[in-house]
């Protein structure tokens, strides 16, 4: 947020995780970010890594540890359930836990946001079924099964 007009992270950069993200996912996203390349500065962001499978965890940390020595100036961000936080992926990188306090007020983490994902030509695309025609968008309910 420090660079209000710098693009968000793209595709390549951020790995969501899930139960069924698979070894070689998680392999090829991890040389991406430790393999030395001249792609920059990127920060590469592994969401819900706490939900990857015990197995999938496992090769997780030998890749890491066997890649990290190819590159001292990686950036990576693991994000993690902290209810879910005696799991595998947090366990093993808790020597770099650090705890996120979000440094700006929502109102103004919400207005970088729809600056980023506000779609500047209104067209006929999903767009226009979020408010101020975002092309993304947040559905939500506390009932379990309401069909969202």
């Amino acid at each position: 947020m420090n660079s209000p007009c710098q693009p968000l992270p793209t595709f390549d950069e951020v790995l969501l995780c899930t139960p069924q993200t698979t070894a070689e996912q998680v392999g090829l996203f991890l040389r991406r970010c430790l393999i030395p390349c001249s792609r920059g500065e990127k920060i590469y962001t592994m969401l819900y890594a706490d939900e990857l499978s015990y197995d999938v965890s496992c090769r997780t940390e030998e890749l890491f540890q066997h890649l990290q020595h190819c590159n001292s100036a990686y950036r990576l961000l693991i994000l993690c359930n902290s209810e879910r936080e005696h799991s595998y992926i947090p366990s093993v990188f808790s020597q770099y836990k650090v705890h996120m306090i979000p440094q700006r007020s929502l109102a103004e983490i919400q207005r970088y946001l729809q600056h980023h994902y506000r779609v500047a030509q209104p067209s006929r695309s999903a767009a226009s079924v979020f408010k101020d025609n975002m092309c993304v968008g947040i559905v939500s309910s506390k009932k379990a099964g309401v069909g969202k």
